[in-house]
């Protein structure tokens, strides 16, 4: 019974607050803060709303300490304060009463008829004091930013923020020139909003709210509340013009123009029901039309975010290796780094149809050409997937790769060339030493499938700085080479420059030479004439 009281006693303590804040709230500066507590949690009850305000008006999230760690992966600063709240704690009591018939709702009589009775649960309403931490008292993970605030920072955001009011309000939203100095008005007999064209894009939103508040809730008729008072002038410009400013803080709308100075003398000679009516419901259409316009803000972003997908487009090229097969496809939804990434992740039964798994993925697919039209060469190709060897290529990645292939051998570059079950490559390494090239070897050597992917992953895994200057059936497939190294991955055998003879090493220096060069003099191409004609024992090799 003691702890009872005591919790008594804590709710007692802290209603008493609520009531000592409340008659002070009404001065500009301390109502300003209060309503940019509310714009923070609108989601609250008016009485924790105050309580925050009173408490800690710089706060823009709070929590219980467990929520923090469970929900955010953040934990309660040593020596931090708690904000104390009122949080619902509702207790059942068993009741006998009178028993009703289901069906007419008449008592229930026995056969001396005398009433019948039953016993019933009974939900009694009651409350707790808890304690609450703003993210500023807490420390971990980052919290994410609000998404509406991010809209709102681009031309974008403002004109979204227009039609998801427009939305939102329960009549039509005109812009019109209008005589005089008004912003903006409500005709509740037209059930029509009209606001001044040509105000700042802050001015034109505040309007917006501030007549959409009015629609909403001082037309009898759209809030369907006929029988409820009619509120004086003075009392609907304070509700309407809270909630813009609530609204507008909200979203992070420029509200350094407000001002309340006249809410003193809007509240005195006002009871305490009348006042908390007045503000619980600028707290319930706020709410709403934040609730409201965020949803809508939610959706426009989807719909531009759909909008750039589709506009997307890439150019894919499925082929088998000698292009006797292929199909050139118009790939709308993806761009090529797209493309690239879904056709990377195909498992085998996935490869049978590669254009219904990038359809699966998002994508819309149109046949533009296949081998019976021959027209693939008429179009620029983004990607290309070679069914025989499942290698999927960056075309502008290969184009750059094409032109570094070019370029002269340096004379610390390392030849390698790796041979496998679907044709060649030959890697000029950059960045190694012939012994570091022996260590990538054996890592290639322990690949389980050798395919032309798994291959250039490794040489990356390894660090290595390499251009394919030479590929089977492909780039410069045709000249000499000239390989320091040759690895053979499914014969697992390994070949060096200076294993060969005499003659082997020379051929190779001068494919390198000429690889390397451009142009060459008479003198230098007769001496290749000769050498390669057999003239290699006379020379001393280096």
């Amino acid at each position: 019974m003691a702890d009872a009281k005591t919790e008594k006693q804590k709710v007692k303590e802290i209603t008493d607050k609520l009531e000592e804040g409340l008659k002070e709230l009404f001065e500009s500066e301390k109502y300003k803060n209060y309503l940019s507590t509310m714009s923070k949690f609108h989601n609250y009850s008016f009485n924790n709303t105050l309580l925050i305000a009173l408490q800690r008006p710089d706060a823009t999230l709070v929590a219980g300490y467990q929520a923090w760690q469970r929900n955010f992966n953040r934990h309660v600063n040593k020596g931090e304060r708690g904000i104390r709240i009122l949080a619902p704690a509702p207790y059942k009591i068993k009741k006998e009463r009178d028993k009703l018939d289901p069906v007419t709702g008449e008592v229930v009589l026995d056969k001396d008829g005398m009433p019948q009775t039953e016993e019933v649960e009974i939900k009694i309403p009651a409350f707790r004091a808890v304690s609450v931490f703003d993210v500023s008292q807490t420390d971990g993970e980052p919290i994410p930013e609000l998404e509406a605030k991010e809209l709102l920072s681009t031309v974008e955001g403002y004109e979204d923020f227009i039609r998801a009011i427009t939305f939102v309000a329960p009549v039509p939203i005109s812009f019109e020139d209008i005589p005089g100095d008004s912003k903006g008005f409500f005709r509740p007999t037209e059930k029509w909003i009209a606001v001044q064209e040509g105000m700042s894009e802050s001015q034109t939103l505040k309007t917006m709210v501030h007549e959409t508040a009015h629609s909403m809730l001082h037309d009898r008729e759209v809030n369907k509340d006929i029988l409820a008072p009619a509120k004086d002038r003075n009392t609907k410009e304070v509700e309407a013009e809270s909630i813009a400013y609530t609204v507008c803080r909200h979203f992070g709308i420029d509200t350094s123009e407000y001002s309340f100075g006249y809410i003193a003398g809007w509240s005195s000679g006002r009871d305490m029901r009348e006042l908390k009516s007045s503000l619980d419901t600028i707290r319930r259409t706020a709410s709403e039309l934040i609730t409201g316009i965020e949803g809508q803000l939610r959706e426009l972003q989807r719909d531009r975010e759909l909008m750039q997908g589709q506009e997307k487009e890439s150019l894919l090229l499925i082929q088998n290796s000698d292009l006797s097969e292929y199909s050139l496809v118009n790939v709308r939804g993806m761009d090529a780094a797209e493309v690239l990434e879904s056709l990377s992740a195909m498992n085998d039964n996935d490869r049978r149809n590669a254009t219904a798994y990038l359809e699966s993925r998002g994508a819309w697919t149109t046949e533009i050409a296949n081998q019976d039209t021959k027209e693939f060469g008429e179009h620029r190709l983004d990607v290309r997937y070679n069914t025989d060897t499942n290698e999927v290529i960056d075309v502008k990645v290969e184009m750059e790769l094409n032109e570094r292939a070019k370029e002269p051998i340096g004379a610390d570059d390392v030849m390698l060339k790796i041979t496998h079950s679907h044709g060649f490559e030959v890697e000029r390494i950059t960045n190694k030493t012939p012994e570091e090239v022996q260590e990538i070897m054996a890592a290639l050597t322990k690949l389980e499938d050798k395919n032309i992917q798994n291959i250039r992953d490794c040489l990356k895994s390894c660090e290595a700085d390499y251009i394919p200057i030479i590929v089977g059936g492909g780039r410069n497939s045709m000249i000499p080479q000239f390989n320091d190294f040759e690895i053979d991955l499914d014969k697992k055998e390994v070949t060096m420059k200076h294993n060969l003879s005499p003659v082997k090493q020379a051929e190779g220096i001068i494919n390198r030479l000429e690889f390397a060069k451009t142009a060459f003099s008479d003198d230098e191409r007769n001496l290749m004439i000769i050498i390669k004609l057999g003239v290699l024992p006379q020379l001393t090799v280096l």
